[in-house]
């Protein structure tokens, strides 16, 4: 995937582009990590973009990068259709180690603590 695709995709957007891909995010990003979760070096740092997305006191800008990175990851076509065995979520992941690599001070220690215990074997989340 070329980085300006990568750049378009995580444009921010307007407030309705945002508020959809929240909705969007909040609806499928727990089915889609359990999807991922094999093929997924990263579900710690991911669930901490997500965490961090959904933060009212992260950026507005920041906010709108991570959501749109997220709505990328929850969308099951794409570039490269997630249903592809061992390939599907490699363009996910490039946009999505992106927009953490663009905003990584944003994400704290909290969104961190946050996606440990999301992950964690007694969570309910996954």
């Amino acid at each position: 995937m070329k980085s300006e695709q990568i750049e378009e995709i995580l444009e921010p957007g307007s407030e309705r582009q945002r508020n959809n891909r929240e909705e969007r995010v909040r609806k499928q990003f727990w089915s889609t990590l359990r999807k991922a979760a094999n093929v997924l070096p990263m579900a710690e740092e991911v669930t901490a973009a997500y965490f961090c997305a959904l933060d009212k006191e992260t950026p507005t800008k920041v906010r709108g990068t991570l959501l749109a990175a997220l709505a990328y990851f929850v969308l099951p076509l794409d570039v490269l259709p997630d249903f592809i065995l061992g390939l599907g979520f490699t363009d996910d992941l490039a946009v999505i180690m992106a927009a953490i690599g663009a905003v990584r001070s944003n994400i704290t220690d909290a969104h961190r603590l946050a996606a440990r215990k999301a992950l964690s074997d007694d969570s309910d989340e996954i």
